[in-house]
């Protein structure tokens, strides 16, 4: 059934290269939990105790937020195709927006996609492994497109405005840092 490990393994990063959909999970020191699902082309493995994901905008900012309190994270892989198995990465987060140097030498691990608000990197301290046995099966269609559209569709001022109007606070008020310190 469940396996722990210091690192990550070849088998394990294989199965993450594979993965469609992860799920990310923060929390500040009071005040909800934040669990959030990621999708399109967003997750490297950097090496065996690394990985980074490029966060998209979205309607709310609750990792950012959570990342500034305690910089704690999960990252949950599920196998919806194949042989069962959950996968969970435990570790210490750093999150660099765009105006910081990480974040330009990050980003270029990505493909382009607008409305990159964010790249996050996971110091992995723990991996975790169990059987997924009641995971359901279930065929991968294709990605989305609706958010890649959107965000083209808004350009650099829009996107800007946006995270001005919804992205600045978590749902318990705390600050994401999203412009800059807060003083």
């Amino acid at each position: 059934m469940g396996k722990q490990f210091a690192s990550l393994t070849p088998d394990i990063k294989g199965f993450i290269e594979r993965q469609k959909i992860f799920f990310v999970g923060t929390a500040a020191a009071e005040g909800r939990v934040n669990v959030s699902p990621k999708g399109m082309d967003t997750l490297r493995v950097l090496d065996d105790k690394r990985v980074v994901w490029l966060n998209l905008t979205g309607s709310g900012n609750e990792t950012a937020a959570h990342l500034r309190q305690l910089p704690r994270m999960t990252i949950l892989f599920c196998a919806f195709e194949g042989k069962p198995m959950i996968l969970r990465l435990y570790g210490t987060a750093k999150i660099f927006h765009p105006r910081d140097t990480q974040f330009g030498e990050l980003v270029g691990l990505f493909p382009a996609i607008s409305g990159a608000r964010q790249v996050v990197e996971l110091a992995i301290e723990l991996v975790q492994t169990s059987c997924g046995f009641a995971v359901p099966l279930m065929d991968f269609k294709e990605e989305r497109p609706t958010l890649a559209a959107w965000a083209d569709k808004q350009g650099t001022e829009g996107i800007e405005a946006y995270w001005s109007e919804k992205n600045t606070k978590s749902l318990d008020g705390l600050e994401t840092g999203i412009f800059g310190e807060i003083t």
